[in-house]
């Protein structure tokens, strides 16, 4: 019995652990939500996939998020940090990716240089000037059932690649998506849209 090229590339893809990935949307990717994004992937099991977009910067900073958790104690005159639009799903929730230091209420290790954090205690350290060194506040994120991030990925709907820290946490949002692709010898501009994943 043969089996399809496609159907052989999801078995292949069934065995791989996307967690601790960039996923760098093709220029064929035409969902508003992932147009030219870069997802940070934090959770990647046989159960589907979490994410957050590291690239889409709203027009809302964290000094704002503040106020409206009545955070009175934060550091004022501090430099203004985007909070980005993680993903669309539960867009009313935070999601904070950082750099791990303290133990918070409510954390996912998913290495040991890289954590996600959903509870207030995080935020509250924050704007006390307390929290993590590096941190990306989003709200929402980015999810896909079980399977359905290996079925895009054989649609070439996204390249993959080891996440970078100094990406995620230090480079200027518009630079994220040529960024994580240049790292895997790739110009995503000059991809066409048949090109295939890495």
């Amino acid at each position: 019995m043969r089996i399809s090229r496609r159907a052989g590339i999801l078995q292949l893809m069934e065995s791989f652990d996307l967690t601790n990935q960039f996923l760098i949307a093709m220029p064929a990717l035409d969902d508003p939500n992932f147009t030219k994004t870069v997802t940070y992937v934090c959770v990647h099991n046989d159960e589907g996939a979490m994410g957050i977009v590291i690239n889409r910067p709203l027009e809302i900073t964290l000094e704002e998020v503040y106020e409206q958790m009545n955070l009175s104690n934060h550091l004022p005159g501090s430099p203004a940090q985007p909070v980005y639009q993680g993903g669309p799903v539960h867009t009313d929730r935070g999601f904070v990716l950082h750099r791990p230091g303290n133990a918070w209420d409510s954390t996912i290790s998913v290495t040991p240089e890289i954590g996600v954090s959903t509870s207030r205690d995080i935020l509250e350290a924050m704007a006390q000037g307390t929290g993590p060194s590096d941190c990306l506040l989003a709200l929402g994120y980015a999810g896909w059932g079980a399977g359905q991030l290996e079925q895009e990925m054989a649609d070439n709907a996204w390249l993959s690649g080891p996440a970078s820290p100094e990406v995620i946490f230090q480079l200027a949002p518009e630079k994220r998506w040529s960024a994580a692709a240049s790292a895997l010898g790739i110009d995503v501009n000059a991809l066409s849209h048949e090109v295939g994943h890495a």
